[in-house]
């Protein structure tokens, strides 16, 4: 049996086609040769137009960056000049630049030092000027060392530790460097003990949570830990089957609830193992 289908509007297609012919009809080729004019003309001051815009804003915000700049002292935008080339050094290490390690370093300038739009700008502009920086992180160490105190060192430390710790598993390699950079910042050692702990106690707990979030949702779906992706979607589909809440409707609202909840557990576990094995 043929299913009847809503007739679909023309596209831009169809309404060309329809000038055309009205522009024809009316006043033969002189109308169609001045709509062809009309249209393309107004087509290519349309590009025009956008891409004035596009001039317009990108030096409307590269002005303000600029003032920005003007607007601080020497010392901090080499402070931040430095941080960022240094973070970049150390998220190159494996050989190429993370979103998380990017987020990470964009984290702290917005959430910890309350950046605006305008100084986040910046600072992305000096994110991607050092991905393709030639200078060499012993040397950008060096002039941080001299030119900063023992706080902002800390600082930098501290940066480096959770630019490294983005990864699962940490590099040891990686974890090494960081501890070369802090004796070469001549950093104390309870103060490396107590920045490394930090971040070792938050990965265990990250792990720790993992560990039982897979045990917890496995559960749920009536499965052994380990299970794979195909036995998760099968038991999904049965388990689903069997609590939706249309099966229940005719014991009552309140067994309804009851099943809308656990159905509500089924998907939250679904979901997870979804995004875990995605």
């Amino acid at each position: 049996m043929t299913r009847y289908r809503q007739p679909q509007p023309p596209g831009c297609g169809g309404c060309l086609l329809i000038l055309t012919l009205v522009a024809l009809v009316t006043g033969g080729a002189p109308a169609l040769i001045n709509l062809i004019g009309f249209l393309f003309f107004s087509g290519f001051f349309a590009v025009l137009l956008f891409v004035a815009l596009f001039w317009g804003f990108s030096y409307w915000a590269r002005n303000r960056i600029a003032t920005y700049e003007a607007s601080q002292t020497e010392s901090h935008n080499r402070f931040v000049w430095l941080l960022v080339r240094i973070l970049i050094k150390i998220a190159q290490l494996d050989g190429h630049v993370s979103r998380d390690e990017v987020q990470t370093i964009h984290r702290f300038f917005q959430y910890n030092l309350r950046y605006n739009q305008t100084q986040m700008a910046w600072v992305k502009n000096l994110i991607k000027e050092a991905t393709g920086a030639t200078e060499s992180l012993e040397s950008l160490l060096q002039e941080f060392r001299t030119t900063f105190a023992y706080e902002p060192r800390l600082i930098l430390l501290e940066l480096i530790y959770q630019i490294i710790f983005t990864k699962t598993p940490v590099p040891d390699n990686e974890l090494q460097t960081a501890r070369r950079i802090a004796a070469f910042l001549e950093i104390a050692d309870y103060d490396l003990r107590t920045i490394e702990a930090k971040y070792t106690y938050r990965r265990r707990q990250q792990e720790t949570a993992s560990r039982e979030n897979d045990t917890g949702f496995y559960a749920v779906l009536g499965l052994e830990p380990g299970a794979d992706m195909e036995a998760i979607k099968k038991a999904y589909r049965q388990l689903s089957m069997k609590y939706h809440p249309d099966k229940v409707s005719h014991l009552g609202d309140e067994f309804r609830s009851v099943a809308e909840e656990k159905m509500k557990e089924i998907n939250q576990a679904y979901d997870y193992f979804k995004k875990k094995f995605s």
